[in-house]
């Protein structure tokens, strides 16, 4: 209940960003291959950011 008002960090925002680019990603796997692979291709560089924070 306290943590109603509690702000998302950056790495939250990108940890949230990176898992819906995935379930998107894997959605379209079965009707659009190259839309997946592009959602995929975005995921990858949220991940990069992540780790880039964590090592700070």
């Amino acid at each position: 209940m306290f943590g109603l008002f509690k702000k998302k960090s950056e790495l939250d925002k990108l940890q949230d960003k990176y898992k819906k680019l995935l379930e998107e990603s894997f959605k379209l796997s079965t009707t659009n291959r190259s839309e997946s692979d592009k959602k995929q291709a975005e995921a990858q560089v949220v991940l990069e950011q992540i780790e880039a924070l964590q090592k700070n």
